[in-house]
């Protein structure tokens, strides 16, 4: 019988199997660490890419808000001069305010029954003082009053009689609110 020595042949196959998967291995890692290269390489840039977004948004966020700040201060430049205008309309639609209400009281009161002395304002109050014939001509210069477009409400504060040149007339004190113009 003749024996035949297989080991050596084992060996130098399993020598082979080991360099092979050797070389796989080393070729899967190689793959790999490329792939993670690659991935990191990847990543890196679209980091860098979405940093320089960031940064360029940024920057427009700051121009927005300077404009933002620009866009606050004429708005209150705006209300400013709006407040400045509503002062001059009023003070020009108040300027004829007192002659208006002098004529109207001028054209209300009757010449031969009553005679004025005194006209004052007071805050939004017209305080008349005068003379009269008789209560009726006061109470009927009170309701002219009354229906006046610059009188609000009229109120007989005093009124008594007094003796001037033997005459009886009444002498009186109104207050009136007045209307807005």
């Amino acid at each position: 019988m003749i024996k035949i020595n297989l080991l050596p042949y084992k060996e130098k196959e399993k020598k082979a199997t080991m360099a092979r998967q050797a070389v796989l291995v080393l070729l899967s890692s190689l793959i790999f660490l490329l792939l993670i290269a690659a991935v990191h390489i990847f990543f890196s840039q679209s980091i860098s890419g979405l940093q320089k977004d960031v940064k360029a948004r940024e920057a427009r966020l700051a121009e927005l808000k300077k404009v933002i700040g620009e866009i606050d201060t004429i708005k209150v430049e705006k209300n400013t001069l709006e407040k400045k205008l509503g002062v001059i309309k009023r003070l020009d639609e108040d300027r004829l305010y007192p002659v208006r209400i002098l004529d109207e009281i001028n054209q209300i009161t009757p010449p031969k029954d009553l005679w004025l002395n005194k006209i004052s304002e007071t805050g939004g109050n017209l305080n008349i003082e005068g003379i009269g014939r008789d209560n009726i001509a006061v109470a009927l210069f009170m309701k002219s009053l009354e229906t006046s477009k610059h009188i609000q409400s009229v109120e007989l504060v005093s009124s008594k009689q007094v003796d001037i040149s033997g005459l009886k007339l009444q002498q009186f004190t109104l207050s009136c609110v007045k209307k807005r113009s």
